[in-house]
């Protein structure tokens, strides 16, 4: 993906800072957006695992729901 000199890397940092300053977008402004972004577990269980509710349902739940458990059972 990137050259071994890094200078494709290099490249696409300042081509990012440029559009953040374009756009008037802190670095802080960017780190907040990310944690917002980073989804809280809406369900869990006992070992840890965590599924914020999005996409396609992990294993681990729909095993629990296929043995009879209410997915309520999970919420956080």
């Amino acid at each position: 993906m990137f050259d071994s000199d890094g200078e494709a890397r290099d490249r696409l940092i300042v081509w990012i800072r440029r559009r953040m300053e374009e756009y008037g977008i802190s670095i802080e402004a960017l780190a907040a957006a990310i944690t917002e972004d980073a989804a809280t577990p809406k369900y869990r269980d006992a070992y840890g695992n965590t599924w914020d509710g999005k996409g396609e349902r992990p294993d681990w739940l729909t095993r629990a729901i296929n043995a009879g458990q209410d997915i309520e059972h999970f919420r956080c």
